[in-house]
């Protein structure tokens, strides 16, 4: 049978519950989505197209024969034994991610299509953490039988719009079956001027920690739904009002990947000294930078830059919004330092925070809480190998 799980009903509150402020804060890239699994549920008798009257062969044709190609680096993509891409001058950016069905995401409440979406978002993120520019990405899936061809064209959709709004080449991938649920792994690529590369080891003592966007809310988006999964579990037919924490759920389901950083950088004429993307929270972020770059590091607690819901929905499940933002995790903003010359340059910019600065090496990563003590910093982030 494949539908696993009748809990995704209850996402029909998440496709029509977005308020228009949340909406607001993501013109011209937020989608509305109801998911397939919804629509099985209303129309048992609908029809389903196996992937095994597809074959392989047939499955990829059909998932990837709209995919267009935009860059003239892309030689050929999809449809020889290999993609052949020409970068010329510039340096090639390579980046993988896997995505498992029950370790990264569940789908009794993560729709497809949103799916596709952020799996493309996690690895064009990396790319941007290098100050680089996206163009190309390889999808490969892995499927149990329970997935119907209609099910992984919702997905496909997902993919096809990050690439479209992101303006990346599809060049290839893989499929195969799975025995245990779905499997996700994409390859992007990315281009950049060699001086132009920004990497994890070139801060230097004294320069200014900065941080794009706000904070904790993917976190605390995940908490919502998991709350109203168990809701559900206990009254199916119960509906959840997910408007207050719109902002915080889509932060979960379709993040974002910060490709105008990027640019905004180069038009302020900003030099990163080092970069990296805020994928397992703060505090394991910039513990990476401090440890390749030889640096402490102080932070700030009154300076990290957390939406008001987030704060509100803190409250409201009793956690400590500090530590929300520290050890979240799945925000895809950028945590990168610049010399102190540079602060003129992004002072007063909505888009940047600066959290604190870097130290020398011997002087310890800390937290300086609003009440001025000194906290060492640890990882607390997301761990995937840390037991259930």
């Amino acid at each position: 049978m494949f539908l696993p799980n009748i809990s995704f009903i209850f996402l029909s509150g998440v496709v029509y519950s977005f308020s228009t402020t949340a909406k607001a804060r993501f013109k011209a890239r937020v989608f509305a989505i109801t998911p397939y699994f919804c629509h099985m549920l209303e129309d048992k008798n609908q029809e389903k197209t196996t992937l095994e009257s597809l074959g392989e062969f047939g499955l990829i044709d059909h998932l990837t024969k709209d995919f267009p190609i935009n860059h003239e680096s892309t030689i050929k993509g999809i449809g020889d034994d290999a993609a052949v891409l020409d970068f010329k001058d510039k340096k090639t950016i390579v980046t993988t991610d896997l995505l498992v069905e029950g370790v990264h995401f569940d789908l009794s409440y993560m729709p497809l299509k949103h799916l596709g979406y952020k799996a493309v978002m996690v690895n064009l993120s990396d790319i941007y953490a290098m100050n680089a520019k996206a163009t190309q990405i390889t999808v490969s899936i892995a499927v149990s039988n329970r997935f119907p061809l209609e099910a992984l064209e919702e997905l496909y959709e997902g993919i096809a719009l990050a690439a479209k709004v992101h303006k990346v080449d599809v060049v290839g991938g893989d499929t195969t079956s799975s025995r245990t649920g779905m499997l996700i792994s994409i390859t992007a690529l990315g281009e950049a001027v060699s001086e132009e590369i920004v990497y994890r080891s070139g801060a230097k003592p004294n320069d200014l920690l900065v941080v794009t966007g706000d904070l904790g809310g993917a976190y605390m988006g995940f908490q919502v739904l998991e709350r109203e999964k168990e809701v559900f579990k206990v009254n199916p037919n119960s509906q959840p009002d997910l408007e207050p924490y719109s902002y915080i759920v889509e932060r979960q389901l379709k993040p974002e990947a910060r490709q105008d950083i990027v640019a905004l950088l180069k038009s302020l004429d900003v030099h990163p000294t080092s970069m990296i993307d805020i994928s397992d929270g703060l505090s394991s972020e910039i513990l990476h930078l401090c440890k390749n770059s030889n640096v402490g590091c102080n932070l700030y607690e009154d300076k990290i830059p957390l939406d008001p819901t987030v704060i509100s929905s803190c409250e409201e499940f009793k956690l400590d919004s500090t530590l929300v933002a520290l050890s979240g995790g799945e925000d895809y903003e950028l945590l990168f330092t610049i010399d102190q010359k540079e602060f003129p340059k992004i002072k007063g910019n909505p888009n940047l925070t600066v959290v604190g600065h870097t130290t020398d090496m011997n002087e310890g990563a800390f937290l300086i809480s609003r009440n001025n003590s000194k906290i060492p910093l640890t990882a607390q982030g997301w761990n995937s190998f840390a037991k259930a």
